[in-house]
């Protein structure tokens, strides 16, 4: 699938998925919007590119709390050109992106790492926020 049309394909995933969760008595407070990482997405490395650079827009749309994980996943490697031993700095860099663009929850391998990173990042915004 080209990855032009993955914002089109996560969206209508995601309001299947909600009308479901929903129409089964889930209160939607307690829904978290996760749009996979990677492979979820398709081998393409701008499909989850396009997303990471679009959680604002996955947020204005469902109006929920947007999750992401990736945390030492394929396509990050593959930029930075490291295996998957290596890829520490990248899933950081990624993360706190991930973090500007308003993710509300972050899965990590490394959360120490995330924590002071964060903590670093918001003291230079001038910011205590959660993120």
């Amino acid at each position: 699938m080209p990855p032009e049309t993955i914002l089109d394909r996560v969206t209508r995933f995601f309001e299947a998925r909600l009308e479901a969760l929903m129409g089964a008595g889930i209160a939607s407070e307690r829904i978290v919007v996760d749009p996979g990482m990677g492979f979820f997405l398709g081998t393409a490395t701008e499909s989850s590119l396009l997303v990471l650079r679009n959680i604002e827009t996955l947020k204005a749309r469902f109006g929920r709390p947007v999750l992401i994980s990736v945390s030492r996943k394929y396509f990050l490697r593959r930029l930075a050109g490291v295996e998957v031993t290596e890829a520490g700095p990248a899933s950081l860099a990624a993360e706190l992106f991930a973090a500007s663009r308003g993710a509300d929850l972050i899965r990590t391998h490394e959360p120490d790492a995330l924590a002071g990173a964060l903590a670093v990042w918001r003291a230079l915004a001038g910011s205590k926020g959660n993120n």
